[in-house]
């Protein structure tokens, strides 16, 4: 977003403001980096986000909600978030039927890509899940979940992409206004998804072409 960087809670509390006090606030609380086959362990409070340091500060603020999921937990705040994120845990894959950006189309919700482009959206790999393209799933293992609560273990099945290299830009062929808007905000372009329209134009194009939006390495 540009130097300074901006304050986190300032850039948390701009996108609260924006939303109203009727609103929901999700962000992305992914642990891949520290979750795997080789440290199958994930902790509710102690496992931490790895996709940047708002995700982060978003996970520890005051008052805000942890989905549990080994490798693909949501945050939240706000009046749905809940219902949002209270069944994650019954997903054994990334971006299941009880996954937060699952529900996102059943919400009304949007997805803002921040300073980091159209490649990145974790969101789309629900739509991969209802087609199971053959670059898609790996080999299952075990992993282990700690909350306050309780302690528990599942058979859990990855995410491969072995070979490929995720291409969710291309969005931008199938989505125009206002389903797709191009915005500013500081130095960081943005981009603000319709996720009720990046489904159905995703699963349009997944019927025609599963690699749709996937490239081979090299």
């Amino acid at each position: 977003m540009g130097q300074p960087t901006p304050n986190p809670e300032a850039v948390v509390s701009g996108l609260l403001a924006a939303l109203g006090p009727q609103g929901t606030l999700l962000m992305p609380a992914l642990s891949y980096e520290a979750v795997g086959r080789d440290q199958p362990y994930f902790d509710l409070e102690k496992t931490p986000s790895n996709v940047g340091s708002l995700p982060e500060y978003f996970r520890q603020r005051t008052g805000t909600q942890r989905s549990i999921h080994p490798t693909h937990s949501v945050c939240g705040v706000g009046e749905r978030a809940s219902e949002m994120l209270g069944l994650h845990q019954r997903d054994h894959s990334p971006v299941g039927l009880h996954s937060p950006f699952r529900l996102l189309p059943d919400y009304g919700g949007k997805i803002l890509m921040l300073g980091c482009g159209l490649r990145p959206n974790t969101s789309f790999h629900g739509i991969e899940e209802l087609f199971r393209p053959p670059y898609l799933l790996g080999e299952p293992y075990t992993v282990y979940m700690s909350t306050p609560e309780a302690q528990w273990s599942f058979l859990y099945t990855p995410h491969d992409f072995a070979g490929y290299v995720q291409r969710y830009d291309r969005l931008a062929e199938f989505l125009s206004p206002p389903a797709l808007v191009r915005g500013q905000v500081l130095a960081a372009e943005a981009w603000l998804i319709d996720a009720a329209a990046m489904w159905e134009a995703g699963k349009q194009a997944l019927e025609k072409d599963p690699f749709a939006f996937v490239e081979a390495e090299g």
